[in-house]
């Protein structure tokens, strides 16, 4: 076991990014890319093919586990961009369709999640990497919708400027950082612990897996089930803190089959294995609580 380690034979934290809670131009993009009209059904029938809150909550509600919800307030294209980066393609991809945290509708989900015992953290958005008053305004707001306090969470795309994007964290009063990992790779990469890069109380949670690095090139769904076992084994073996994501939208089987049916059974497995499973705030409060007992032995 890790010195920092938390009851249970390792730790899985499991965390999912709010990037998008409405399919907007991707409808017209993947029924061109797919050649599948079906996609431009939720544009004329109202369906919210990525609205996946109720359904992952009552996924894991069954399984008697909380997660980690990081909720995203980025800018508009259209209303905060420059006029220069309308016609640039990965504008869109940044910038476009993306929602409102204050919307009354997700204000609600949002507070239900923090009642249940869900964590509502802080996805802070692509240009706040390397900016301190952006990153604190987005905490104000997510903390506007919340009954208490956001203590930490991950950066859009994963992205980090260095240390100093963690000192802007920590300057802001956030306890911890999950951005610390790859959207192409995953594995421990001989890191089976928190990182402490100030060697304080502040916390870096390396990212173990994220569903987009392993499931599109997996050649079978079994294969990708046999690679998370694989890591299981591997946490299991060193007392790790693995933590994975699962981003909600993943969630509709309809358009990401097996998705749903991959992340269902990692929980389960890693209960048989022994594992403890919840929360990066959780996981954070246990590691330091042990980290204060140990520094007063």
């Amino acid at each position: 076991m890790t010195d920092t380690a938390v009851p249970g034979e390792f730790a899985l934290c499991l965390t999912h990014d709010v990037d998008r809670v409405y399919k907007t131009y991707q409808a017209p993009y993947y029924a061109v890319l797919e050649r599948d009209p079906s996609h431009l059904r939720s544009l004329v029938t109202g369906e919210r093919p990525y609205w996946q809150f109720e359904e992952l909550m009552a996924l894991e509600d069954e399984l008697d586990v909380r997660s980690s919800w990081y909720v995203l307030d980025e800018q508009s294209l259209l209303r905060d961009r420059p006029l220069r980066e309308w016609l640039q393609p990965e504008s869109w991809t940044l910038y476009a369709g993306r929602y409102d945290p204050t919307n009354p509708e997700l204000v609600e989900v949002f507070r239900t999640l923090e009642r249940g015992g869900w964590e509502v953290g802080l996805h802070g958005s692509y240009e706040s990497a390397n900016d301190r008053e952006r990153l604190r305004a987005e905490k104000r707001t997510v903390e506007g919708i919340l009954e208490g306090n956001v203590v930490g969470g991950r950066q859009h795309y994963l992205n980090l400027v260095g240390r100093r994007t963690w000192q802007h964290h920590r300057a802001i009063g956030l306890r911890y950082d999950a951005s610390y990992g790859s959207s192409t790779r995953y594995g421990f990469d001989g890191r089976y612990d928190v990182l402490r890069p100030f060697d304080d109380s502040f916390v870096v949670f390396p990212l173990t897996l994220m569903e987009r690095a392993l499931l599109p090139s997996a050649p079978s769904l079994e294969w990708a089930w046999r690679e998370c076992r694989r890591l299981l084994e591997e946490a299991h073996d060193h007392g790790a803190v693995m933590t994975v994501l699962w981003h909600p939208r993943y969630m509709n089987e309809d358009e990401f089959p097996g998705y749903r049916t991959l992340y269902e059974r990692l929980i389960r497995e890693a209960k048989a294995m022994g594992a403890w499973i919840g929360p990066c705030r959780e996981c954070y409060e246990l590691l330091e609580a042990r980290r204060e007992a140990s520094s007063q032995q």
